[in-house]
């Protein structure tokens, strides 16, 4: 087995997950050690919102993560167009659940 073939991983993508889950809203909070990605699908209208998705990673893989979004956006934008930014005044004011403290 050559060094190419041992290095790979196969992933498995399931049905259920393959549908995928939509989110119009992403909530990031860190601490020196983790960063955690909260994806919401807030409605109009919709007095509430409940996250549909959590990620939480190292600030290693965070960063990786923005480097393959910036090459990806900038792959879109040269093939599309330059994405329109709507801002935040889309967004009304929200919070997330009771503040906790430690």
């Amino acid at each position: 087995m050559d060094e190419k073939q041992k290095n790979q991983i196969n992933i498995e993508l399931t049905d259920e997950v393959a549908g995928g889950i939509y989110s119009n809203l992403a909530i990031i909070t860190h601490s020196p050690t983790e960063f955690v990605l909260d994806f919401v699908s807030l409605m109009p209208g919709a007095p509430k919102a409940k996250v549909k998705s959590r990620i939480v990673m190292t600030p290693q893989h965070a960063k990786r993560l923005y480097k393959a979004l910036a090459d990806n956006l900038s792959k879109y934008e040269n093939s599309f167009g330059p994405i329109k930014d709507a801002g935040t005044e889309m967004l009304p004011p929200f919070t997330m659940g009771p503040k906790a403290q430690a």
